[in-house]
């Protein structure tokens, strides 16, 4: 008799998944679990076309910029290298240094100018249109707004652009000047603007963001 009754829910049981797998929130609700199972909370890489490529990370501000925040364009490059290097497989970056040296000894207008006097592939374009680590007085909340493209050097076209949300960070609150030097929050910042850029060409851990928010407090 119990041989009959463990057969009658293993059958229910196949009837009611195939319930769900045939209606159409439940056909949805099933995938995503086991999508979730299978791969967990990894978020694929908008662009994946920087791997085995050699990569070029220029970084422009806005002329506005150049006053107050003179140096976080050329930080921001930097950083976004460093993270490209360390996380896009078998990635050749050109040194920071050299492009920088070129740049500042060259007049150029667009960024395939730039991979292409470096005999690069790809060349990574980051816009900086505004960029600050205040919020009032004595608070730093950081706010900025970049766009990004990748140029192919070797057929001339453009295969990514995306301009993104304005970040602020910390994204709750602020954190009170008294608490640290302003280069500490300023570096701070430009590694946090650096990674969200980063993750458009690497895969990541989504619940990663939560744990940066956490730390910011």
């Amino acid at each position: 008799m119990e041989r009959l009754v463990r057969q009658a829910r293993f059958w229910l049981g196949l009837a009611v998944l195939g319930t769900m797998v045939f209606a159409g929130t439940g056909c949805r609700m099933l995938f995503t679990t086991v999508a979730y199972l299978v791969k967990g909370t990894q978020v694929d890489a908008e662009y994946d076309g920087l791997r085995g490529k050699k990569v070029v990370v220029v970084c422009r501000p806005a002329a506005t910029l150049t006053f107050g925040n003179p140096t976080v364009a050329d930080d921001l490059a930097r950083q976004l290298a460093t993270l490209l290097q360390a996380n896009v497989s078998r990635i050749q970056i050109v040194s920071h240094q050299k492009v920088k040296a070129w740049t500042d000894e060259n007049d150029w207008m667009d960024y395939p100018e730039v991979g292409k006097a470096m005999n690069a592939d790809m060349v990574v374009g980051v816009d900086l249109l505004d960029f600050s680590i205040y919020r009032g007085q004595t608070l730093y909340q950081g706010v900025a707004n970049v766009s990004i493209v990748v140029h192919d050097c070797k057929n001339g076209k453009e295969v990514y652009q995306k301009h993104l949300p304005q970040m602020l960070w910390p994204p709750n609150s602020g954190i009170a000047a008294s608490e640290m030097p302003e280069p500490q929050f300023r570096r701070r910042f430009v590694r946090e603007l650096a990674d969200n850029i980063g993750r458009h060409f690497y895969p990541h851990d989504k619940q990663s963001d939560f744990a940066r928010d956490v730390d910011a407090l």
